[in-house]
């Protein structure tokens, strides 16, 4: 008499309709490792049934990652037949199943990197930027240097060039800040933070370091010639510089806590209210400074407590 098989869970029936491809990471599906724990070592069949279940699997994570789950399905059926039925005889993957799955595994990186680029300046995008953050801050105790960079008067220069030139503008920026933070932290990225924000993390730079950098930056940009990209041309940026600490809250799916960015973009605000084209940091004090040639600039204190501490301010009658 034929031994029974072990019966296979049911799956539920899927909608015929196939949703928009969707952008979460997807985990692994079916045990398949624990199955093979399972098998004799010396059992051939078994190896060979989990290999073409674990081909399967990545098939169907693959695919389920695009949203293109009626084969998902499929092919997450088959790997968990192929787990389930101990009897199944032995059977190689498919060369056409592994070109596949090679195949998917490509698109699946390419829309990855894609949706994490911003698509008019190359550069990183908030996305990258929140995923990286957090990344970072996970477990570590160091603090990460970050700088929110500004165009000053980009408006100006939409209006008076036209909106080619702009785009022309931010592209020829991230070429001179990416070159700016490569040569100090060779793992820092710049992210594009929206409109003409940018936001670039010194990853593993020192709190001074990352001051002399982002100044360098920012007279970089003042020196170019913007002139070859447009007669009359003149762009300057203004920098807040911070570092964002381990105690920095993260928010719910990664990333950081909004408030650990805002109290970058109020150093930022300080750099622009005080005269613009200027990099705005605190010092070891904690004191609100101004570096490089703007650094003899007055009344910085009195913009740095309107903007970081306006109770205070308002408590000491400015």
């Amino acid at each position: 008499m034929t031994p029974a098989h072990p019966s296979v869970p049911d799956l539920p029936e899927i909608p015929v309709h196939e949703p928009a491809a969707s952008t979460f990471d997807t985990a692994p599906i079916v045990g398949i490792d624990e199955a093979l724990r399972m098998d004799d070592p010396g059992d051939d069949p078994g190896a060979d049934r989990a290999t073409q279940a674990r081909a399967h699997e990545a098939a169907a994570e693959v695919l389920a990652d695009r949203g293109d789950w009626r084969r998902a399905y499929h092919h997450l059926r088959a790997a968990m037949a192929l787990v389930h039925l101990d009897e199944t005889p032995p059977v190689h993957v498919p060369e056409q199943l592994r070109r596949e799955v090679d195949r998917l595994r490509r698109e699946r990186a390419e829309a990855r990197e894609q949706s994490r680029r911003d698509s008019l300046t190359a550069t990183w995008n908030r996305r990258y930027l929140d995923e990286r953050l957090s990344t970072l801050r996970d477990g570590s105790s160091e603090a990460v240097c970050v700088a929110l960079v500004d165009v000053d008067h980009f408006k100006l220069v939409n209006d008076t060039y036209g909106h080619a030139v702009g785009d022309s503008v931010l592209r020829g920026l991230v070429t001179l800040m990416r070159d700016g933070v490569v040569g100090l932290a060779p793992d820092g990225f710049c992210a594009r933070y929206g409109g003409e924000e940018f936001a670039l993390v010194l990853t593993g730079a020192t709190p001074e370091d990352s001051v002399h950098a982002c100044e360098a930056i920012r007279a970089r940009v003042e020196e170019h010639d913007w002139a070859a990209t447009a007669a009359g041309l003149r762009v300057t940026v203004s920098v807040g510089l911070g570092c964002l600490g381990a105690e920095a809250p993260a928010v719910e799916g990664g990333g950081v806590d909004g408030g650990a960015l805002d109290r970058v973009d109020e150093l930022l605000y300080v750099a622009k209210r005080t005269g613009r084209n200027a990099v705005a940091f605190r010092d070891p004090a904690g004191q609100v400074r101004l570096a490089g040639p703007a650094s003899g600039r007055r009344g910085v204190d009195a913009v740095a407590r309107a903007v970081c501490d306006p109770d205070r301010s308002r408590g000491d009658g400015h």
